[in-house]
């Protein structure tokens, strides 16, 4: 996978998008628990229609070289992901799979923590997410797919705040691919 297969035009309009829709200058506390100066909500844009398109778009355009089943990740910040990527997917002729794993296995029912169709067991899957800060959730969601039996060795992200993700993932074999840093958002 490499960067020059992106659609750039898209890609400044999805970065132009997100500094309007999703990014704040602001002190917040995030998940990992640390403070922050800035924030980025990529749900704001992955929800709208527009950001929903250029998302699946450029992430579509990034696998069109991988062989794998399926692609998701963990609720919520890959939820609209994975919808837009169906559909894309579909529309361009190269329709895959895409699932959605649960913080824990629904309580009733077929009591499932991954959701979606259901997948060959020791497929390659690929994992998407808005944000990437310490990387647990894409953590957790490897542990979760490992232990089911499926292949993930490669995580997609909107942003990656650069603090410790891509590092926690390659301790376990994955390698993180952001379409964005930071320093897209004029931080150092």
């Amino acid at each position: 996978m490499n960067k020059t297969t992106v659609n750039l035009k898209l890609k400044a309009q999805l970065l132009t998008l997100l500094k309007k829709e999703a990014f704040r200058r602001e002190e917040v506390v995030l998940s990992s628990g640390k403070t922050s100066s800035f924030y980025i909500d990529g749900r704001c844009v992955t929800l709208s229609a527009q950001g929903a398109y250029l998302t699946a778009c450029l992430i579509f355009d990034l696998l069109k070289e991988h062989k794998f089943e399926a692609v998701g990740g963990p609720t919520l910040g890959a939820d609209p992901i994975a919808g837009a990527l169906a559909a894309i997917s579909y529309a361009r002729k190269k329709p895959f799979k895409t699932f959605i794993i649960r913080k824990t296995p629904k309580a009733h029912g077929a009591r499932r923590q991954i959701e979606g169709p259901r997948l060959r067991p020791g497929a390659k899957l690929i994992l998407v997410d808005d944000v990437a800060t310490s990387g647990k959730s894409f953590l957790e969601s490897i542990d979760i797919l490992r232990a089911e039996g499926f292949k993930v060795d490669t995580a997609i992200c909107i942003v990656d705040r650069q603090e410790g993700a891509s590092a926690a993932l390659a301790q376990k074999n994955c390698r993180l691919i952001p379409l964005f840093t930071p320093k897209d958002f004029g931080i150092k």
